[in-house]
């Protein structure tokens, strides 16, 4: 696989309900591209009857690419900050 890439954010939805996917990309690639592949997704709205917001990904493939060498932006490491899975991976390597 050629270029470098990273685990970043891809913002959807319109300017007042935005939903964010985690995905991995190349680096050259814009924000909205299509990526490698569609890691998870981040809804910071809390909806009506919840008290959370909600996070789905996929920990098994966010592992594998961080072992990739994927390097995650600030903002995906908040994420990963949020579960936790970001201070699981650090201990692993």
């Amino acid at each position: 696989m050629s270029g470098i890439v990273r685990l970043r954010l891809s913002m959807h939805g319109n300017r007042h309900h935005r939903i964010f996917h985690l995905v991995a990309a190349r680096v050259s690639q814009a924000r909205d591209s299509m990526p490698i592949e569609k890691l998870g997704v981040y809804d910071p709205r809390i909806k009506a009857g919840e008290t959370h917001k909600t996070v789905e990904w996929s920990v098994d493939r966010i592992k594998f690419w961080l072992r990739e060498g994927a390097q995650p932006t600030a903002s995906a490491v908040k994420l990963l900050t949020m579960v936790r899975l970001w201070f699981a991976w650090v201990g692993e390597g």
